[in-house]
């Protein structure tokens, strides 16, 4: 479950049925070849990691990827993110007492796979180097531009700051786990946040032994990856696109 090979992307994007990158020289603003084999490298291999090896991270390497986190796109550039880093160990265990309490009600709302469901551990809130809160701030309603008809992309903006502080961390060689099985009104009165804050992610960061080989869920038989072609269409729902760019193989790829 957990790959120790080296990873060559051109045979990782073939296996997705799509295209490797290949010399661009030619096109104006494109990345080197190397440049965009890593950075596809880390999407194919970033992972939802659960497992970690205590460690630590250093402050300026944190710092680098939070910055990376605020240079993520945000609606009206609303930058609807803000970052608590939990440095207590007292704190972080009631953290995961409240994702211990969601998980068994989660569990129990889930039927028959009540027992599968609870194999999966929040093990990382406790093991990982650094636990993050992730949460939306006060005030979002003041921010209309882009959310007068669709408020929540506040939230789908955060979700962008996530996802490259999620990306750098696998550059940097560290694991991340996003958990979401918590009570936000609990989670928030134990932090003290303010009337109108969200909170919506612990993020649990920090070395792992070895990245999954593919997304733990799959491996583990919760889910499988759909196929690409599946999900995309032209011009109207249903109508599924010519596979001119190819397509995902079933339970192919990276993923959580």
């Amino acid at each position: 479950m957990r790959s120790t090979r080296a990873f060559q992307p051109s045979a990782a994007l073939k296996t997705e049925g799509v295209n490797a990158p290949s010399d661009t020289a030619h096109v104006t603003n494109a990345f080197s070849l190397p440049e965009r084999e890593a950075v596809y490298r880390a999407i194919y291999e970033r992972r939802d990691m659960r497992h970690f090896s205590g460690g630590t991270v250093a402050d300026d390497l944190l710092q680098r990827l939070l910055s990376a986190a605020h240079h993520a796109p945000s609606v009206g550039f609303m930058q609807p993110w803000r970052f608590i880093r939990v440095r207590s160990q007292a704190l972080r265990e009631s953290l995961h007492a409240l994702a211990e309490q969601e998980r068994v009600l989660t569990a129990q709302a889930l039927g028959a796979r009540q027992d599968e469901f609870m194999t999966l551990k929040v093990q990382g809130v406790l093991d990982a180097a650094e636990l993050l809160v992730v949460a939306l701030p006060p005030g979002r309603e003041a921010h209309v531009f882009g959310r007068r008809t669709l408020p929540e992309m506040d939230l789908a903006s955060a979700a962008c700051a996530i996802q490259n502080l999620w990306l750098a961390a696998r550059a940097e060689g560290l694991g991340m786990g996003w958990v979401s099985i918590f009570c936000p009104v609990k989670l928030a009165e134990l932090l003290k946040m303010p009337e109108g804050s969200k909170p919506i992610a612990l993020l649990c960061l920090g070395p792992v032994h070895a990245f999954y080989d593919q997304p733990m869920l799959q491996a583990e038989k919760w889910a499988r990856r759909a196929a690409l072609s599946d999900l995309v269409f032209d011009d109207c729902w249903g109508q599924l696109a010519a596979p001119a760019a190819g397509d995902i193989p079933q339970g192919q790829g990276a993923g959580a």
